[in-house]
């Protein structure tokens, strides 16, 4: 394998702001930040949402009725298509 010419492999800490949550992960991502946690100095990268505030993981997601897309037309807009 050819030296120095892959991205620099080390631990990064990413902090999603939604939940305060921090997530120490090893990444290549290039950052000017900086932060410390437990007396150690990491590169820091903010993020608007990860698997701590993401609906899909959370549970929260907008849940659909079990009945099927044509009763739900009808219950929505059968008023409308019954007059005459």
């Amino acid at each position: 394998m050819r030296e120095n010419i892959h991205p620099a492999y080390r631990t990064v800490v990413f902090h999603d702001t939604g939940v305060d949550e921090y997530f120490r992960v090893g990444s290549t991502i290039k950052t000017d930040r900086t932060i410390e946690l437990e007396g150690k100095t990491f590169p820091y990268v903010t993020l608007d949402i990860s698997s701590a505030s993401h609906p899909y993981y959370t549970g929260k997601q907008k849940e659909f009725s079990k009945e099927g897309s044509t009763a739900r037309f009808q219950q929505r807009f059968g008023s409308f298509l019954g007059k005459k």
